[in-house]
């Protein structure tokens, strides 16, 4: 594929998709008004998977479960972790600075891919994990003693369970012929029922049924989740991995614009320049990623002709 000629569109998609998701990060700290962390990111994903099977029915795709036992373990930490420490740190934290500690995901990602799956860290990685390190240090903001550090910290531990969850799916992938938007709805499935319980076990006030906390929990499960994860599927069909990936930037990008807007969440001065060094990094192993993409295109195509 040219990706000088990105289809109209596959950029459309990509455009909707930054917005839904990055919009996401405001809907999720204004409901926690109206709900305890844990009741919310359990429900909100037990509907996200039904809106997932929803699909897979839609898609006419199997729906018996692979790897079940694997499959558990993926839910533990892409649902149960991942979702309930956002949503922990969102009542605290402002939406903006934990979606783009969030999505710091790839700079935990490449050590775990070292050790676990065999992929070396080489040259302008080292560069972009160097300016990522910085721009922690920057938004963490150890000069000023009353920053948030319980927050920052749910926030980042989210990120590991982030990229721990897509090394797991990396060897699932690679020992089972899996569906994965099957194996996205079951995990999602396994883990929120696993919510279901440890929300069921802390003690909290019920949730009040307000029109914003419906309006939210329609909006996580059937616009976040289920039509969502359908667009990212599009978009991975119709571009390069690596030029699909660039998506990921816009959204951390659009959740601290909506929080600024919205909820009048403006980053500090050094906090706007950790966002920044962070974003340049997740450009640039962005850039990384699709040119080693173009690269292997390239060596396939010339293999195929001699």
């Amino acid at each position: 594929m040219n990706t000088k000629k990105i289809p109209l569109a596959a950029a459309g998609l990509f455009v909707l998709l930054s917005l839904i998701w990055g919009y996401n990060w405001v809907v999720m700290k204004k409901v926690m008004a109206y709900a305890d962390p844990f009741d919310f990111s359990a429900v909100r994903t037990l509907f996200g998977a039904l809106a997932l099977f929803a699909v897979l029915v839609w898609r006419r795709k199997p729906l018996k479960p692979v790897a079940l036992g694997q499959t558990l373990l993926l839910g533990l930490l892409q649902t149960t972790a991942f979702i309930a420490l956002i949503q922990w740190a969102l009542v605290s934290g402002g939406a903006g600075k934990t979606a783009v500690l969030v999505y710091a995901m790839p700079f935990w990602l490449l050590p775990m891919a070292w050790v676990f799956l065999g992929e070396r860290v080489r040259g302008l990685q080292w560069l972009a994990v160097a300016l990522a390190l910085v721009g922690l240090v920057f938004i963490l903001d150890p000069w000023k003693a009353q920053g948030d550090l319980f927050s920052t910290s749910l926030a980042l531990l989210a990120s590991v369970a982030w990229a721990a969850s897509a090394v797991l799916v990396k060897r699932i992938r690679a020992r089972f012929d899996v569906d994965l938007l099957s194996l996205t709805a079951w995990q999602m499935l396994l883990g929120a029922v696993v919510l279901c319980g440890v929300a069921w076990l802390l003690p909290s006030e019920p949730p009040q049924l307000t029109t914003y906390f419906v309006v939210a929990l329609i909006y996580n499960a059937l616009f976040a989740t289920g039509l969502a994860w359908l667009i990212w599927l599009v978009i991975l069909d119709r571009l390069p991995a690596g030029l699909a990936g660039l998506s990921s930037l816009a959204v951390p990008a659009v959740g601290v614009l909506s929080g600024w807007i919205e909820l009048g969440e403006r980053p500090s001065t050094p906090e706007s320049v950790g966002m920044l060094c962070i974003a340049v990094a997740l450009m640039l192993i962005s850039a990384i990623a699709l040119r080693g993409r173009e690269l292997q295109s390239r060596s396939v195509s010339a293999g195929s002709r001699s």
